[in-house]
């Protein structure tokens, strides 16, 4: 449908911001001869950026309407492109101990940060297009959006950086797609949070922005978006630490260069896309969606062991498509759960809520994760199995305190 099409276009880019750097980061970090810790920094800032902004982007939504909102952070996503371009262009000289380009960019995936907090503004005015029976699909289908951003964003970046114009490329295919979304908003997006339906504009403090369970409080869900929150936590912990070294791991493991990085990305892309927009959605039908994302953390424990068992390619990528299943079952329906009981008057603050969360751990663990890697290298993942476990835990507790019937009402 036609009043999907800003929002599909939205998640698109917020994800190929993130995934079209992945095979092009560790290597732009190499060229200026940082440690590879730096890879992780990178990551933490544009999400300990995202973090702050997501929710005052979905409360700052909920007082002016989504698409004001959208633009103005969209077109902040387009200036972070820019900053990047001109980072690439300066002297490399010295500056407290880093090549001064990387402070740059560094400035870039902080802006790029902040704006790409727009998701929860983007779920939120999904929220506010969709029945409840609606809910669980369409934000299946906005999962499967993301994944066809992980497919095309890390092949994208492979392939424009290794080109005659190298990293320049990457940075100037990701400059017109964030302009074309930008145009389709603008022109395409109707306003979904009518006037009537706003809430006055609130004093958010710096304490309540940086310590979200003041953001909870004040908010006063309903008991069962508690428990999601906390399972959220979790998994979005191991999600940081995955994100923070699973390139780095793929260069080790099978020496890849930029693009052989890349298209082995666009392969695991292709596999979160189809898992997220079909095989989700059946799991969903038939288990319901709490059930799958059960299923789904199990999948994630028995897939993050999985891949530390062989250095073969091709068992490697039957092995890590478990992992990915898991992946795939756990992302729709944790947004699907939180929107479905969420307040409808406050659902932008809430999605802003479930997005800090995310932001909080890639900003919190991604650094963490890769000082850990280049001690203990791949056991780290052995490891990270307890974050899965915890939420799943959580879920039982959840269960036996609600029933299992209130997480899909």
């Amino acid at each position: 449908m036609k009043k999907f099409i800003p929002a599909y276009l939205l998640t698109f880019v917020n994800v190929l911001g993130f995934s079209i750097l992945m095979p092009v980061l560790p290597f732009v970090v190499d060229s200026y001869g940082a440690p590879k810790w730096v890879f992780g920094l990178l990551i933490t800032l544009y999400s300990a950026f995202q973090f702050i902004g997501a929710p005052m982007l979905g409360a700052l939504s909920d007082t002016y309407g989504r698409k004001p909102i959208l633009l103005i952070s969209q077109a902040g996503t387009l200036v972070s492109w820019v900053i990047f371009v001109i980072a690439l262009s300066l002297p490399e000289y010295q500056f407290l101990g880093f090549a001064f380009p990387l402070w740059i960019v560094a400035l870039s995936r902080i802006l790029d940060g902040i704006t790409g907090g727009n998701s929860s503004v983007a779920n939120a005015y999904v929220s506010d297009v969709t029945t409840r029976d609606e809910k669980s699909y369409i934000f299946g289908y906005l999962g499967g959006i993301a994944g066809i951003g992980m497919i095309i964003g890390p092949g994208l970046g492979g392939i424009t950086a290794a080109t005659s114009i190298g990293y320049m490329g990457t940075l100037l295919t990701s400059i017109v797609i964030s302009t074309i979304t930008l145009i389709t908003v603008f022109k395409w997006l109707k306003e979904s949070h009518p006037k009537e339906k706003r809430t006055q504009k609130k004093k958010v403090s710096i304490l309540e922005t940086l310590f979200i369970p003041l953001r909870i409080k004040k908010v006063n869900p309903s008991p069962i978006i508690r428990v999601l929150f906390s399972m959220k936590f979790f998994f979005s912990a191991m999600m940081g630490f995955y994100i923070g070294t699973m390139a780095l791991f793929l260069v080790d493991l099978f020496s890849f260069d930029v693009k052989e990085l890349g298209f082995f990305m666009f392969v695991i892309g292709l596999f979160l896309s189809l898992n997220q927009a079909f095989v989700s959605k059946f799991f969903v039908k038939k288990m319901g969606a709490f059930n799958t994302l059960v299923l789904g953390l199990i999948f994630c424990i028995a897939g993050l062991i999985a891949i530390t068992l062989t250095d073969n390619l091709v068992l490697y990528i039957l092995y890590y498509y478990v992992l990915n299943l898991g992946l795939s079952l756990c992302f729709p329906v944790f947004n699907s759960l939180i929107s479905v009981n969420a307040n409808p008057e406050k659902q932008g603050e809430i999605m802003g809520i479930s997005e800090a969360i995310n932001s909080f751990c890639m900003a919190c663990f991604p650094v963490i994760a890769a000082l850990i890697y280049s001690v203990i290298g791949s056991d780290l993942y052995r490891y990270m199995i307890v974050l899965p476990l915890v939420a799943l835990l959580l879920a039982f507790v959840g269960v036996k305190k609600y029933g299992k019937n209130i997480f899909a009402r």
